[in-house]
């Protein structure tokens, strides 16, 4: 390998200087994003590297001059006693067998601070190598200076670490050098001899070129960013289903509902399976707070309130006015996911499960548990549930708020608004319900409400709000998109802002349908994608009504239009168990477009499986990089035989000359290299004075005859193949 002499003049002082400079920029994040101290030694290393390849210090001397150097930094660091005693020789050798077993046995984590410590000095000194070979060798530094912005953007992303002005200062280095070295380049080809003269003419524009962009790019107005922050879908894949925090999260049922808004990523992991002999939503937990960011529950604790299998759930019943038929139904329940809760329908009744297991029932949230004997939350494997199938009178419904006040308990707790809440939402919902007179049909005008007026369900562009922003305010106003929070908390909100009591209710919708039998019963399988919310309001002497703002959903609520102003078409459609082909049409949770909810499940299942298997797929990239840059490494062995096998059975002119070039190419990838300006005939002289042969010459005339007269004869076509394979044969490294 050629290597220049370095001239110790003013712009080679430059040249090392950016160089060190580009250097110290990979430094400065490391003492921040990172517990290393003394950062500093690590920088003046990098620094009497690159000043000792400047002097043109010997190898030998100058490493030892970075031995000594590192030896003391270490002791400085680690060591005790005199550096000169050498007392600490010893340890030290010690310490470097101990962590090569460590990196042996593949313990990352149990390498030392002191072996890490000497690992990165190692590393700089390699760094410090190659700053100075592509500087005064290459001459080129361009990927070095765009490895440098990679990197530095790449940490002011994904990290805390601030890069507004390293990259400004990377910008200016990097221009700077490429600049330099590109005016040393053009000498060298021209052989012109460096003068003061020259260099004005070019450093001079450089510098202005360089001041100007700079300038303008930190004085120009700077858009907001159009792509959101990768930071939350990557941290999604660590996260827990339901986790709390803004950004993508996993689908899911979890307890921390404080931040709600943005994507989520789909998950068909199995949570249930279920036999039902109609459908239902699963509940399993409500919500009273509202915070304007999202949901958590009253810090009142109305205690637990326990009770055994078969015996009535104390979750209060609607009265027996309020219906005009009461079926009693029953479910059961695989539990697939362990849960130590009971997901159960509207009209519990009774739970039956293992009779070693008892019930804890949190009155505050209406949450049932499932515990031991001794206490302890435990799941339980299976159970089966009874409810009351009921059909609502609309008749009651609609008078139930003019007949009985409300206790004020129910008013204060389940009313509650921040106030923070923008005044357009309140009016709003006196917009929405101003031709209505009675709760009820102000609650079905503000669950229809959302099917019209703009609203789009969508699990993926969904906002998140800002710090002074409100969750319903923005999704009301400002975006409509969004899923089964958004929709069902802007209908609690609403109806709040009424002074009607609601609450947020979460669980999960029927699931998929399987199969059924012939005695009615279904079976349905409920995954993470089935995850859902929705909204129940209070009605007086009736108790909690549910009620499905969300598009594409229905929650199965039956009632009954026993008024003379409501008409038939109002109804809908009857509580007996559906026909298959009615179960098919009702199981998907997305709208009716067929081709739109096929597209959004290959999409969650293409998600879902790189998060089942991200770091096969990474181990799988990174497998096959390996074997691509092995096989392109060994190309020499294996990229001759190819091309004589592709042109064995070729036979036309055309081939031929297409042959002639990746012969030249396959030569020159040995080391053969034609010169600039060189002819055909000088370069095959060339060739076979290399091989001590003639057939390149001849090969050549052969390919100037082909040229000249457009086509070869057979006898010599064939003698001119057997010219080419031989010589194709040769560049097998």
């Amino acid at each position: 390998m050629k290597i220049r002499d370095v001239k110790r003049d003013l712009t080679t002082l430059i040249l090392y200087a950016i160089g060190f400079l580009l250097l110290w920029e990979w430094l400065r994040p490391v003492e921040q994003l990172t517990d290393t101290s003394n950062i500093w030694l690590f920088i003046m290393f990098a620094g009497v590297s690159l000043l000792l390849a400047y002097l043109g210090t010997p190898i030998i001397l100058s490493g030892i001059v970075k031995i000594v150097f590192i030896l003391y930094a270490l002791h400085f660091l680690y060591g005790e006693g005199s550096f000169l005693s050498l007392s600490w020789a010893g340890s030290f050798l010690e310490d470097i067998f101990t962590n090569s077993e460590t990196i042996l046995n593949r313990d990352w984590p149990g390498l030392t601070n002191h072996f890490r410590s000497l690992l990165f000095f190692v590393l700089l000194w390699l760094m410090t190598y190659l700053v100075h070979y592509w500087l005064m060798n290459r001459r080129q530094i361009f990927i070095f200076f765009f490895m440098t912005m990679i990197y530095i953007t790449v940490l002011d992303t994904f990290t805390p670490y601030e890069a507004d002005m390293a990259i400004v200062r990377t910008i200016i280095l990097g221009f700077a050098a490429m600049g330099i070295l590109t005016y040393y380049r053009y000498l060298e080809k021209e052989g012109v001899k460096a003068s003061l003269h020259f260099s004005r003419k070019w450093m001079l524009p450089l510098a202005i070129m360089i001041a100007l962009s700079v300038g303008v790019g930190l004085a120009a107005p700077k858009a907001d960013p159009i792509w959101p922050d990768p930071v939350p879908f990557i941290q999604s894949y660590s996260e827990d289903s339901g986790g709390p925090g803004p950004g993508i999260k996993k689908i899911g049922y979890g307890e921390n509902d404080s931040q709600l808004g943005g994507p989520f990523i789909g998950d068909d992991t199995l949570v249930m399976r279920t036999e039902m002999q109609s459908r239902h939503y699963w509940k399993i937990e409500t919500k009273d707070i509202y915070t304007g960011k999202g949901w958590i529950r009253s810090e009142d604790d109305e205690g637990e309130v326990f009770f055994g299998a078969d015996e009535i759930v104390p979750i209060p019943e609607l009265t027996e006015d309020v219906t005009s038929e009461k079926t009693e139904r029953t479910s059961s329940v695989l539990n697939v996911m362990n849960y130590d809760h009971i997901a159960y329908p509207l009209g519990v009744q009774t739970i039956t499960t293992n009779p070693e297991l008892t019930y804890s029932l949190d009155s505050e949230i209406e949450k049932i548990s499932t515990q031991n004997q001794t206490g302890r939350s435990t799941p339980a494997a299976e159970y089966e549930v009874t409810y009351q199938s009921s059909q609502y009178s609309v008749t009651t419904l609609q008078s139930s708020n003019r007949e009985t006040e409300l206790p004020a308990e129910i008013i204060e707790r389940y009313t509650q608004l921040p106030e923070s809440l923008p005044q357009r939402v309140r009016d709003l919902a006196v917009e929405i319900t101003q031709d209505e007179d009675n709760w009820f049909d102000m609650a079905r005008e503000l669950e229809s409400y959302f099917n019209s007026s703009g609203f789009t369900y969508d699990q993926q562009n969904v906002a998140v709000p800002g710090e002074d922003e409100d969750y319903v305010d923005q999704f009301l106003f400002d975006t409509k998109i969004g899923y089964c929070d958004n929709f069902s908390t802007a209908m609690v909100v609403l109806a709040r802002s009424l002074d009607m009591p609601a609450r947020w209710v979460k669980g999960f919708t029927e699931g998929d349908y399987i199969e059924g039998s012939g005695s009615g019963v279904s079976v349905y399988e409920v995954t993470n994608n089935n995850a859902h919310s929705w909204v129940e309001i209070f009605f007086p002497e009736v108790g909690w009504v549910p009620f499905e703002p969300t598009q594409g959903f229905t929650n199965n609520i039956q009632y009954n239009f026993d008024t003379e102003t409501d008409t038939p078409a109002q109804q809908p459609e009857t509580p007996e168990q559906p026909e298959t082909p009615e179960l098919e049409e009702d199981v998907t949770e997305t709208a009716s477009n067929s081709e739109g909810f096929s597209m959004t499940t290959m999409w969650n299942s293409f998600k879902s499986f790189v998060d089942r298997n991200t770091l096969w797929i990474i181990l799988g990239v990174l497998i096959a990089a390996v074997i691509g840059w092995v096989f392109y490494l060994k190309r020499g062995r294996w990229l001759p035989r190819y091309y004589v096998w592709k042109m064995k059975n070729n036979s036309s002119n055309q081939d031929f000359t297409k042959a002639y070039f990746i012969l030249l190419k396959e030569l020159e990838r040995y080391g053969l290299k034609r010169k600039e300006g060189q002819t055909l005939r000088d370069y095959a002289a060339y060739i076979d004075q290399f091989f001590s042969s003639n057939e390149m010459g001849e090969l050549t005339s052969n390919y100037e005859l082909l040229l000249y007269r457009g086509k070869l004869d057979e006898d010599s076509f064939k003698k001119t193949k057997e010219l080419w394979e031989n010589l194709i044969k040769k560049t097998i490294a």
